[in-house]
């Protein structure tokens, strides 16, 4: 397919995505906003979180949500993309696995987080099978990057792909949290592949 009727195809969908439409009207950045405001809902993964990192976090929609839902607490938001800034998040603009973007991260915590999440996916190509491993691993570092933050009862977010890695994923998931679920949130367009794993507390 053509890449301007991929295009044409995407614009459309949004005029008629009524999760557009209400984040606009309630001033939220993206329509993902409600993919983690559903998680939330059904599995309290802000329940006694004051702590949190939000990787790959522009246009910021995550990040607003957990600004508005934690109370004196500290969320650091970080990405390769600058994005407009949101009262009371930290904003990084750099590689979150890179050495030195770790390090200004322990520095602005200084402590082991209560969550981490992540909705970090590639711009899609097309192609179902490639996007799902590449996406698939950035879940893995993801989850190797939260492995190292957490504290004990720390907890873990992240989009995945269905695909070729995802029992790989969760497999792994299972080795280092106790607690493990997928789920896909009713906001999550029904022609996707979009998944997110949740996970709680470290082995």
């Amino acid at each position: 397919m053509k890449k301007n009727k991929i295009s044409k195809n995407w614009i459309n969908k949004q005029h008629r995505d009524i999760y557009v439409r209400k984040s606009k009207i309630e001033g939220y950045r993206s329509r993902a906003i409600y993919k983690l405001k559903e998680i939330d809902e059904k599995f309290k993964i802000l329940k006694e979180v004051y702590t949190v990192i939000d990787l790959g976090a522009a246009p910021g929609s995550w990040s607003q949500y957990l600004s508005e839902n934690i109370n004196n607490g500290k969320i650091l938001a970080i990405d390769l993309l600058e994005f407009k800034k949101i009262n009371n998040v930290h904003q990084i603009i750099g590689n979150f696995s890179e050495k030195n973007y770790k390090k200004k991260i322990k520095d602005y915590f200084n402590k082991k987080v209560d969550l981490v999440v992540s909705d970090m996916a590639v711009n899609t190509t097309g192609n179902k099978s490639l996007d799902s491993i590449v996406t698939g691993e950035l879940c893995m570092d993801a989850m190797s990057f939260a492995r190292n933050q957490l504290n004990h009862k720390g907890k873990f977010i992240s989009k995945l792909f269905m695909g070729t890695s995802f029992n790989e994923i969760v497999l792994e998931a299972k080795k280092i949290f106790k607690e493990v679920r997928v789920f896909k949130p009713p906001s999550s367009r029904k022609d996707s592949k979009e998944n997110f794993i949740i996970c709680k507390i470290l082995r």
